[in-house]
């Protein structure tokens, strides 16, 4: 019983989302409080189960909006590829918006991810992958830049490093990723318009090539609700 006044939120939360249309603007978080009867804290907790959903957004300096319903991305992890790929195959438009081109040395981090040493160039691409115009993922990959050099690109570049190398024939050969939850941080925020801590999905991936060399080293921020990864696993069987 302890828990259901903050059931009863949720209850009110979701109806009050559910009768609303895409696009509109909430109450500010005191009036919908003072509404609702609780506090901001107990509030913005209930809230964010709603933003994880994929339901609500919340833009700094701008309140909270009801999301319209979309199809979720879904993808499993057993096979490395783009999410513009998925999203073709599912019949999904994705666009990305948002893209910076740099060229950087290796600090610390990039030293040991990339296995190179601190005097090497790199290359870093940074984006914003939109589904129905929505900011849903932000994506920075690094390479080296004798891998990948910011010119190499075209013009019609579509956001996707794995699919460009892939097209140019690079002998790529696995990946390795590690996937945990994160709260967003102020740069990664502000790219997918959302409240700093908020939660996401991070893939922290190395893509290797046939020799075992470390080709791309790339971050992926993804918001929770727009996207379904899944693992298929065997059995295995001893005797």
């Amino acid at each position: 019983m302890a828990n259901f006044p903050f059931q009863r939120l949720q209850s009110d939360l979701a109806a009050l989302i559910a009768r609303s249309p895409a696009g509109q603007r909430l109450p500010s978080e005191p009036e919908l409080a003072k509404q609702l009867g609780v506090s901001r804290a107990t509030l913005r907790e209930a809230m964010r189960s709603f933003e994880t959903q994929g339901l609500i957004r919340r833009r700094q300096g701008s309140g909270t909006f009801v999301v319209g319903k979309m199809q979720v991305l879904d993808s499993g992890l057993e096979v490395l590829e783009s999410l513009e790929s998925v999203a073709k195959r599912m019949g999904l438009e994705m666009t990305f918006s948002d893209l910076v081109l740099e060229t950087l040395p290796a600090d610390e981090e990039l030293k040991e991810a990339l296995k190179v040493p601190a005097s090497l160039s790199l290359t870093r691409i940074r984006r914003v992958i939109r589904a129905a115009g929505r900011p849903v993922a932000y994506l920075v990959d690094t390479l080296p830049e004798e891998i990948l050099k910011v010119n190499d690109l075209p013009e019609e570049f579509n956001g996707s490093v794995l699919d460009f190398l892939i097209a140019r024939g690079d002998a790529l050969a696995n990946s390795r990723a590690n996937v945990s939850a994160i709260g967003a941080t102020a740069e990664v925020a502000k790219a997918l318009e959302i409240q700093r801590g908020d939660v996401l999905l991070h893939f922290y991936s190395q893509l290797f090539d046939s020799g075992g060399r470390v080709v791309d080293y790339s971050l992926s921020y993804f918001i929770p609700g727009y996207f379904h990864f899944h693992i298929v696993r065997r059995i295995e069987v001893t005797a």
